[in-house]
């Protein structure tokens, strides 16, 4: 009995010494893959951290990362043109801007109108005093004077007005002769100044406006200036830039204005100076024409005719 019980001592120690021996190895086995691909996708390092977002400055900037900088006040990408700036302008700035385009076309369309009528004025003037002086009495002056292929010439409106005075006091049963000459001549000199302080305004239509936009066209471009310019720099405010290539767009759509305003004026001045040259040769002209009217009538009523 004791040597069964020894013989299951010894058993039961090498048992447990087995036992112990291989626990590491069957627990090293546990924790090795079983499958060698599974291996390999364990040891495969770890995905790279996610890019980091883009600073917010260079959002706001409007892509500057992107080698494309945005433009401050305006959305158009691409080549700054002149159609470019005024689609990007503001609202206030895109009102002025075709205001001073519409009052420089008037000022061109004024010109040309201007120019054929001044044209025609002198031509109809040059036929008009060609036949007055072959006119030998008065009632021949007035008959040419009041002929419709002269009507509405200042000068023949001149000569009517002077025949007809003649003509109205020897209805009226006075003396345009002797004595009574003077008296006459002073009342045919008095209707002929009532046509002639007409002849400045009759002619000067449209000076008003050609002066109204040379002297006031620039300015209106400067206001369109400065509202972009202010524009401008709040947009450079809000995006925290001071990159010449984001800011200066909206400045050139500024500048733009004055440049327009610029454009209807200096053509506005030089129309209006030229103009004025030619109504001041106009009167020159008419005045000389009164005094050889006057010559005229009084030669005439000294005959008697």
């Amino acid at each position: 009995m004791f040597e069964i019980k020894k013989t299951n001592l010894l058993l039961a120690m090498a048992g447990a010494a087995v036992l112990m021996a291989g626990t590491p190895v069957l627990a090293q086995d546990a924790a090795a893959p079983a499958d060698p691909a599974a291996a390999a996708a364990t040891t495969t390092p770890a995905a790279p951290a996610a890019t980091p977002a883009a600073p917010a400055d260079v959002a706001d900037a409007g892509g500057e990362a992107d080698g494309e900088p945005a433009r401050v006040g305006g959305e158009h990408a691409g080549e700054l043109t002149v159609a470019t700036m005024f689609m990007d302008a503001d609202i206030v700035v895109k009102i002025v801007m075709i205001g001073l385009v519409l009052a420089s076309v008037f000022s061109w369309t004024l010109l040309l109108i201007k120019l054929f009528e001044f044209g025609a004025l002198n031509r109809k003037t040059d036929q008009f005093l060609e036949t007055f002086r072959g006119a030998r009495t008065i009632a021949d002056m007035r008959r040419v004077a009041i002929s419709e292929e002269y009507e509405g010439n200042p000068l023949a409106d001149m000569a009517a007005a002077a025949t007809d005075e003649i003509e109205l006091s020897r209805q009226a049963g006075l003396s345009v002769t002797g004595d009574h000459r003077d008296s006459a001549l002073y009342r045919a000199q008095t209707a002929v100044s009532a046509v002639q302080s007409g002849l400045a305004k009759r002619l000067s239509g449209g000076q008003q406006f050609l002066a109204s936009v040379g002297s006031t066209g620039p300015f209106i471009g400067l206001f369109g200036t400065v509202y972009g310019i202010m524009r401008s720099f709040i947009g450079i405010a809000n995006t925290n830039t001071t990159n010449l290539a984001v800011v200066a767009p909206g400045i050139a759509e500024a500048l733009l204005a004055t440049g327009i305003g610029l454009f209807a004026a200096i053509p506005a001045v030089i129309f209006y100076n030229y103009f004025n040259t030619r109504i001041a040769a106009y009167g020159t002209r008419s005045d000389g024409f009164n005094a050889e009217l006057m010559n005229a009538i009084s030669r005439n009523l000294d005959k008697g005719a």
